[in-house]
């Protein structure tokens, strides 16, 4: 049984929380809060965790072999630091750090410590996404020509970070499972609307290009009047579809495309033609992505298997995250990778 505290009893905290309770694999110590009604109101119906208000505390116990933190961004990489500093495993939600250089650090600490750095993307544990890359990695799509995800709702507002850094990261890191790189170049371009003075943008579009014409395009929305979240691949074979809203066919795949003429005559006429086929929606292994990502991190710190969602792939986030923060601010200025 893995030892777990966890850090944060906010927004995401009490899912965590939960989901480390119920794993067989795991055994939930203490939670840390600064707020102690808060702490003590979450705590309620998990009878034998201690409830800590100091970090300090918590990070000298010898009864805890991970951290889970659950915290806004900006602490993200002081307690995950000091974590690793301790000899603890961490688990830090996403984005993994504010910044490239903390994040760069966090990796540093974990190599050097021999512990388990890990980041919470939880939909690349997800069912549809599992499938998707089962699918990808069969070369039933065969070449990937491009990507399209668009994530959207009304609210909720961050204070801390722009929807960029709130919402991407969910679709960022599931193409980086699927493609495995790092793009070349970006580009980006944001707004604010709520509070101009903050400069925190609630509207925004990236373009990524991972090169051998692989291109990849999010939109991000705080001011949707709908809930989207919509994920498109098209390949040179197929093309597939993930609607994350859908109660029941999450994955369509379409057998639609283009041909290409191929011999001499053909092309002094119509070189493209267009095939239309079937439409099938494969089925989804049902289970709870948050409970999945929670066995493997325990699984990773006992059998010493690196994550799936490492610290170098968080690191890959941030790094594009932060670029395409650059880019926002120089007005959609192509930034290299």
């Amino acid at each position: 049984m893995i030892r777990v505290a966890l850090v944060g009893a906010g927004y995401w905290g009490p899912n965590l929380i939960r989901n480390f309770f119920v794993c067989p694999d795991t055994t939930l110590v203490a939670v840390c809060d600064m707020d102690r009604a808060r702490l003590d109101k979450v705590l309620a119906g998990y009878p034998g965790v201690d409830a800590e208000d100091s970090f300090a505390a918590l990070v000298r116990r010898d009864d805890v072999d991970a951290l889970v933190i659950a915290t806004p961004v900006g602490s993200h990489a002081p307690l995950a630091l000091a974590g690793l500093r301790a000899g603890k495993h961490v688990l830090v939600e996403k984005p993994m750090a504010a910044s490239v250089r903390e994040a760069e650090a966090m990796v540093a600490a974990a190599r050097e410590a021999g512990r388990v750095l890990m980041v919470d993307h939880t939909f690349v544990y997800s069912g549809p996404v599992r499938k998707i890359k089962e699918i990808v990695d069969s070369g039933e799509l065969g070449d990937i020509y491009y990507v399209d995800s668009v994530r959207i709702n009304l609210g909720l507002f961050q204070h801390d970070v722009n929807v960029v850094w709130d919402l991407a990261p969910h679709d960022l890191s599931i193409v980086d499972y699927l493609i495995g790189r790092l793009p070349r170049s970006l580009s980006a371009f944001g707004t604010c609307h709520t509070d101009a003075a903050s400069g925190i943008e609630d509207v925004a579009y990236l373009n990524l290009d991972f090169g051998d014409g692989l291109l990849a395009s999010f939109h991000v929305n705080w001011l949707s009047p709908v809930k989207i979240r919509s994920f498109l691949i098209g390949g040179s074979r197929k093309g597939l579809v993930y609607n994350d809203l859908s109660p029941d066919e999450k994955i369509k795949v379409y057998d639609r495309g283009i041909t290409f003429a191929d011999d001499a005559e053909s092309r002094h006429g119509v070189m493209i033609g267009y095939r239309t086929g079937d439409v099938w929606s494969p089925r989804i292994q049902g289970h709870e992505p948050l409970q999945a990502m929670v066995r493997h991190f325990a699984e990773c710190i006992r059998d010493g298997i690196t994550p799936l969602t490492d610290g170098d792939a968080g690191l890959r986030i941030v790094r594009i995250l932060e670029a395409a923060q650059r880019s926002i601010k120089a007005q959609g200025g192509r930034i290299t990778l």
